[in-house]
């Protein structure tokens, strides 16, 4: 086992008795990993992917965690590899979408996916673009602040891939966001509110009103009480839903 796969191996296994120590444990052991990352040979990233791998379905939220981060460093330093093995790290992070205990291993899942989205352009997802939209939208509403702001960016680029294979379901699946979207403008943490309002503009082209909506009435069709709320709040994505006659 060569160097990389023993200060893995240590980092993920061995505990650490005092929080300032563990902290500093872990942020030296991603330094070290990004910096030899950059000059592995791939054998060896090859055997640090499959050890992250195994981590990350840990029964320890510690270990799960620190693999969704170093997944999310592989991505960054070595997205050749990464692409090399998609299906399984897709797979991964998607898993980790879901993790039932620990908002720290969602939260660097979130991350990484959107890295690894940001260095693949969206392409060739298949299924798993449904996967990481449903639980995406579902941490759109998270009661931690990170989640929330992470879900926020990640539903942004899911807006911007869907293309047209998943057009008519990224559609369906704003429409059901539509409420999280207006309420958290108004967010409690001013990170999110504003990663909201990207996200708002980037899903746009999305609210457009049609047609086949069947709407009863023209008033119905404004949606007043949108109007109302954004005229208060946030006067300037009126004025954009307007131009682009989204409203």
């Amino acid at each position: 086992m060569d160097q990389t796969q023993r200060l893995l191996g240590q980092s993920l296994s061995t505990p650490t008795s005092k929080p300032k120590k563990k902290r500093t444990a872990v942020i030296s052991f991603f330094s070290k990993i990004s910096w030899k990352l950059r000059f592995q040979k791939r054998e060896s990233l090859k055997n640090v992917f499959f050890i992250l791998a195994e981590r990350a379905r840990d029964p320890s939220a510690k270990k799960r965690y620190l693999a969704m981060k170093g997944l999310g460093t592989m991505a960054n330093e070595a997205p050749n590899q990464v692409r090399k093995y998609k299906k399984i790290v897709l797979d991964l992070l998607v898993h980790g979408l879901y993790d039932p205990v620990s908002s720290e291993v969602i939260h660097e899942s979130l991350k990484a996916l959107s890295i690894i989205l940001g260095k693949i352009q969206g392409k060739s997802l298949g299924s798993f673009f449904i996967d990481i939209t449903l639980q995406t939208r579902i941490l759109l509403d998270d009661e931690n602040d990170n989640v929330r702001y992470s879900a926020f960016v990640l539903f942004g680029q899911l807006a911007a891939f869907a293309g047209r294979k998943w057009k008519k379901f990224f559609i369906s699946q704003v429409k059901q966001t539509r409420d999280s979207l207006l309420t958290h403008l108004q967010d409690s943490n001013p990170q999110v509110a504003k990663a909201c309002k990207t996200t708002v503009r980037a899903c746009s082209p999305y609210l457009k009103l049609r047609k086949e909506y069947n709407f009863q009435n023209e008033e119905e069709r404004r949606n007043p009480k949108l109007c109302r709320q954004l005229s208060h709040c946030h006067p300037e994505l009126l004025q954009f839903f307007y131009a682009n006659k989204i409203l």
